[in-house]
């Protein structure tokens, strides 16, 4: 459009945001990184239209599936139509967004050893804006119940600390096999793999957690029987 028609029928950033429910901050972000085309100009002043609208109103329902801003330029570029349903399945429901302090708030722990979990790497935002889900507050709710049972801290950390490792080993090998064997072979059936991963990973999950649970049961009863003599 051009600038007469710009100024008759366009928007300024502020009011722009306002009708897409973001910031401007986010807005003039969301053109930084490409995800917004550029405004047309009139002199100094940026001039934005219905098509930006538009625009915003995908990304945020890409990012209501969950879906990093990495992802969502490329889909909005036509580059990997597919990443869009597969990677929603990978990103699990969506759910209530938090921030660590609405995270605080809901587990009852201060923020600050929150911060502490973080670089810890045993509390993780999400990759797209650093966010929490309401998982995270229960598990933190749980590690509190530990710490309260008289289980100090650092031990904590640091049984988390290897807990972790040993979880990203084993996820990264549970995806390699998933990718050989079941997305490889239907690479070109998107709904087959989406349908697979959604079976699959609660059965994984099921099966990690009762082998987990099973040892710390053997283990402990092992223990027990070791003092009673």
């Amino acid at each position: 459009m051009n600038s007469v028609n710009a100024m008759a029928d366009g928007y300024r950033v502020a009011e722009l945001a306002e009708r897409a429910g973001v910031s401007v901050d986010t807005v003039r972000y969301y053109q930084h990184r490409g995800l917004l085309d550029a405004p047309e100009r009139d002199g100094r002043v940026a001039w934005y239209s219905d098509g930006h609208l538009t625009q915003l109103g995908r990304i945020r329902e890409l990012k209501d599936q969950g879906l990093p801003l990495e992802t969502i330029g490329r889909v909005l570029s036509g580059a990997d139509p597919s990443d869009a349903a597969l990677l929603a399945a990978v990103s699990g429901p969506a759910g209530r967004s938090l921030t660590l302090d609405d995270v605080a708030a809901g587990s009852g722990v201060p923020v600050g050893i929150l911060e502490t979990l973080v670089t810890e790497g045993l509390l993780a935002p999400s990759a797209d804006g650093g966010r929490y889900s309401e998982a995270d507050v229960r598990a933190v709710r749980a590690g509190m119940e530990l710490l309260e049972a008289g289980v100090p801290l650092q031990d904590l950390l640091a049984l988390g600390r290897r807990y972790s490792r040993a979880v990203d080993e084993v996820a990264g090998e549970a995806v390699e096999l998933f990718n050989r064997y079941v997305r490889k072979p239907a690479d070109t059936d998107t709904e087959r793999v989406i349908e697979a991963f959604n079976r699959l990973l609660p059965a994984a999950s099921a099966l990690i957690r009762h082998n987990f649970e099973r040892a710390v049961l053997t283990t402990a009863r092992s223990r027990l029987e070791e003092d009673a003599f």
